[in-house]
């Protein structure tokens, strides 16, 4: 039988894969430190398909300055020459930073949150919106976010066979390294601790509003939360 504190700490370690993820791509893309050359005053646009909107629009949308924008579609551009990318691209992202595991189902998962309008391509300006977000925003704001991602058929509520995905996915991710060892029912014994602390009216189903309240009234997980305030 697991103790608690080790169940709920696969909740914890769940919102800081999250956090942890869009830092993976800020890694990729080579934008964790932002350089002191000058930067352009404008965003270079030659030989790219997708052309974002403009600055001062995504300036306004983002917690983002301008020069901030500048060097992350710099870095974005250098990387998807085409301006989008794709769920491939994502997949071969996490399997470098994941080796000993198997990452593409996480990937998958993320790549759907952040595809917002499921066109099967995340651009620019969907990239700095969920960074934005992860990296900037508010408590409320990153556990709406972290909501939708747990929320894997977008039905406003997270049941159990999808947190039990989500789980199962964090898991292969990690690979070898996921301790203790794991064992045939170990998922299912953290999504039922998931749910005795989530589901408040105790219907079978997690709302936004009982995700939120009981986030927030954990200690650990707001911490995590808060901890790549100032990565950028």
């Amino acid at each position: 039988m697991w103790a608690e504190g080790e169940s709920e700490g696969l909740q914890t370690l769940g919102i800081v894969v999250v956090v942890c993820s869009s830092l993976k791509l800020l890694h990729y893309l080579g934008l964790i430190d932002l350089s002191d050359d000058k930067i352009e005053d404008e965003l270079e646009m030659t030989m790219v398909c997708h052309r974002p909107e403009g600055l001062e629009q995504l300036e306004a949308q983002t917690n983002f300055t301008k020069r901030e924008l500048q060097v992350l579609y710099r870095g974005f551009k250098n990387e998807c020459p085409s301006g989008v990318v794709n769920e491939e691209t994502f997949k071969q992202i996490y399997a470098q930073f994941f080796p000993h595991g198997d990452a593409s189902t996480y990937a998958h998962y993320l790549f759907n949150a952040f595809d917002t309008t499921q066109t099967g391509s995340v651009k620019f300006e969907d990239f700095v919106t969920a960074l934005s977000i992860l990296l900037r925003g508010t408590v409320h704001e990153k556990l709406r976010w972290t909501f939708n991602l747990y929320d894997i058929n977008k039905d406003g509520y997270i049941n159990k066979e999808e947190m039990m995905d989500i789980v199962k996915a964090i898991y292969d991710m990690m690979g070898k390294y996921t301790y203790p060892v794991l064992k045939e029912d170990t998922p299912r014994q953290h999504v039922d601790v998931f749910f005795q602390k989530m589901d408040k009216n105790k219907d079978g189903i997690v709302t936004l509003d009982e995700f939120l309240e009981s986030c927030q009234e954990d200690d650990n997980i707001v911490r995590s939360l808060q901890l790549f305030q100032n990565v950028m």
